[in-house]
């Protein structure tokens, strides 16, 4: 991926970029939910919310963790049941370069 897209905060904001670094690091543990699952989640939960970037990241991530590309369909298909096209377009820009 290229530069971190919060690199602004890393730099001018060096203590808020470490509050979420811990943020993310505390819900990505291993345990409970498989890490698969987690990285599916939060995909499904950044599509609705437009971002094809996160999407595509995340979706990477769960593939790496051992997510099938059936596995993040059903995901996209799951999250257009709950929160419509919208959703469904944001995911197709994302996964059209990986899937």
């Amino acid at each position: 991926m290229t530069e971190n897209p919060l690199q602004v905060i890393v730099d001018q904001d060096p203590e808020l970029f470490n509050l979420l670094e811990n943020t993310r690091e505390l819900a990505f543990v291993e345990g409970g939910i498989p890490l698969k699952y987690k990285f599916l989640l939060a995909m499904a939960l950044d599509a609705a919310n437009g971002s094809a970037g996160g999407v595509k990241f995340l979706a990477i991530q769960a593939m790496q963790a051992g997510a099938t590309k059936e596995e993040v369909m059903q995901a996209v298909r799951i999250t257009q049941y709950i929160f419509g096209a919208g959703a469904v377009y944001t995911a197709s820009e994302a996964l059209r370069d990986i899937l």
